[in-house]
């Protein structure tokens, strides 16, 4: 690998933390202008560069543009979230017969990993492929009880370019001792563009599920079936304007403030189509393939213009939207949910493909 500008990875100095510890980027391209660069800081997706309709090549993940900012706000722009994605209920569950103790950093629940998940961890880079498809291998160990979490974790995330205008990630998992794991890239997608001054409410979505979890104030599943999202706001089996819904007085909008819900997909095995979102005015599409249990569709509900972006752009609500695969949330407390346990000698992956085009 080098950096001269034929190579398809350039690795650089994003920033510094405090005491010195050096944020790299890496940025993997293709002649056409596909480009994700990735920072060792919360193994994050800082920018992904794809080609609309007329060939221009635009930026389509909301972030920022230096390393202070990601530092000093959280906001899980292009992270790899874990150890549980997500919500924990009461920030608390019980393995093993021993109840294991969270810190509860979203009102009494655990949200993404805690108060330090591994979004505001610096990764290592193990591995660089400057071929032709183009790959980096971020490491980080999560040393037991982490946030509260049993068992030394040893996860990995590779970005990948696995073929023309399609971006892989995978994570992978081991522990020493018996454990809970719920990877996610936190991703927040525009595909008009970071930059651009339109939100995501005219974007077409396709998400191919037949049922979503109803939560309760606090965003933690009911205990309740999965509920069938015929006749409601969120049947997106068909494409429609993420926009067309979402001020309907339903219950489970209001709870979300619009869309914070998982989608329960397929019970198939294997990498397999989840979602489709349509950008009309850019022509942008993008399809995400999985092969996790669950879709976490979140439409920057949250987003409230207080965090400046890249650019010096403020962020507001529907500036962008989530496309989280992932396990059912509160996973560790619901035995009827598709379980997150992973044992000694078990191997954790977690793929997930992200396929462009222009239309």
């Amino acid at each position: 690998m080098t950096s001269a500008t034929t190579s398809s990875v350039i690795r650089e100095v994003f920033g510094r933390l405090p005491g010195s510890a050096v944020v790299e980027r890496v940025r993997l391209r293709t002649p056409d202008g596909f480009e994700a660069r990735i920072i060792t800081y919360g193994a994050a997706l800082q920018a992904l560069f794809v080609p609309d309709r007329h060939g221009e090549v635009g930026d389509v993940v909301l972030g920022h543009d230096d390393l202070a900012s990601y530092a000093a706000a959280r906001r899980f722009f292009g992270a790899t979230v874990g150890r549980y994605a997500n919500r924990i209920a009461g920030a608390g569950f019980t393995l093993d017969g021993e109840r294991i103790s969270l810190d509860a950093n979203n009102g009494p629940n655990a949200l993404h990993g805690g108060l330090q998940g591994f979004d505001r961890r610096l990764w290592t880079i193990t591995a660089v492929d400057d071929g032709p498809a183009p790959a980096v291998t971020l490491a980080y160990r999560s040393l037991h009880g982490e946030e509260g979490y049993p068992g030394t974790l040893d996860v990995s995330a590779t970005y990948r370019i696995s073929a023309p205008r399609e971006l892989s990630i995978e994570h992978t998992a081991t522990t020493d001792r018996p454990t809970v794991v719920n990877l996610t890239n936190h991703s927040f997608f525009n595909l008009d563009g970071a930059a651009s001054t339109s939100d995501i409410l005219s974007h077409r979505l396709t998400v191919a599920a037949d049922a979503f979890l109803a939560t309760d104030e606090t965003a933690i599943p009911l205990h309740e079936l999965p509920r069938s999202v015929t006749g409601t706001p969120f049947d997106f089996r068909e494409a429609n304007e993420i926009g067309a819904r979402i001020r309907q007085n339903d219950e489970q909008l209001r709870r979300g403030r619009g869309y914070d819900h998982n989608f329960c997909l397929s019970p198939d095995a294997g990498l397999r189509f989840a979602a489709r979102i349509e950008a009309p005015r850019s022509g942008r599409v993008m399809e995400l393939h999985t092969n996790q249990p669950g879709l976490q569709v979140y439409s920057g509900n949250y987003l409230d213009g207080s965090v400046p972006g890249k650019h010096g752009r403020l962020y507001r609500q529907s500036d962008a939207l989530c496309l989280e695969p992932q396990a059912w949330p509160d996973t560790p407390n619901r035995s009827d949910f598709p379980s997150v346990l992973l044992q000694p000698g078990e191997v954790y992956r977690h793929h997930a493909l992200y396929r462009f085009s222009a239309a």
